[in-house]
């Protein structure tokens, strides 16, 4: 049985004061579990928090990174310039990237090869709309963002890849697939990892769930057997609830 990798991403949430309040409530509540916590925090917050979880268990992520080192692209973050600071994770192609700022799977592909050449280990988001399974597309649309997304990607390469599967009609919107909804599009996500590298990298790839998990539901969908862990937004604002998440499966 795998541990859980449980993340939290904060979104654009949180001052560097906010920031200090929640890791420091945060640290004493997980520091016993032995599944892996990441917080995935706004850039401007990223020193504080690798300063602040040194010598812990809570491991420091970032939002997003660019798929050059230098260049002229105003407003982006080269991963080098994660690595530096101590970052350890970067989340890719969350659908809030991919619906207001225009990503593809192309550049998620572009964007995670950058990541992992830097030495980062990205968390990639994949998830259909509520319109593309509604129309009975889901598979197709998943299908289609591995394929597409991972293209390029080596089976050595997957070994330091977290997959995130975000159904986008449940993120942010307090509706949640359900248990047995969740596991089984986890389960067709791994069938097509295991069609593209082997039914080996595809169980040993931890896939998680995310979309509106929280302190109440996360102990039915952690303890599906095709959920690997969590991507949690809103609940991992508030210490008590993101620990209540992390120990939701022992």
């Amino acid at each position: 049985m795998k541990n859980k990798i449980i993340a939290g991403n904060w979104k654009m949430n949180n001052t560097r004061e906010q920031t200090e309040q929640l890791i420091t409530a945060l640290i004493p509540l997980v520091q016993d579990t032995n599944n892996t916590v990441i917080i995935c925090v706004p850039f401007t917050d990223l020193c504080k928090a690798v300063k602040l979880t040194k010598g812990t268990n809570i491991h420091v992520g970032a939002q997003n990174c660019h798929w050059k080192e230098s260049g002229a692209f105003t407003g982006e973050i080269a991963p080098s310039m994660l690595t530096e600071i101590g970052v350890e994770y970067v989340v890719i192609g969350h659908s809030e990237r991919r619906t207001y700022f225009g990503e593809t799977d192309a550049t998620v592909l572009a964007r995670t090869k950058a990541a992992l050449n830097a030495g980062l280990k990205p968390i990639v988001c994949i998830g259909e709309t509520l319109d593309e399974r509604n129309g009975g597309r889901m598979e197709e649309v998943l299908r289609r963002q591995v394929l597409e997304g991972f293209k390029d990607i080596s089976v050595q390469e997957l070994e330091h890849i977290i997959v995130a599967y975000e159904p986008v009609w449940a993120i942010g919107t307090g509706v949640t697939a359900t248990d047995e909804q969740a596991d089984e599009a986890i389960r067709f996500v791994r069938g097509v990892f295991a069609e593209k590298y082997g039914k080996a990298a595809a169980d040993a790839l931890y896939i998680q769930y995310g979309g509106s998990m929280n302190d109440k539901n996360a102990e039915g969908l952690l303890n599906m057997p095709q959920i690997d862990g969590g991507l949690i937004g809103g609940a991992s604002l508030v210490a008590e609830k993101f620990a209540a998440v992390v120990k939701a499966h022992i």
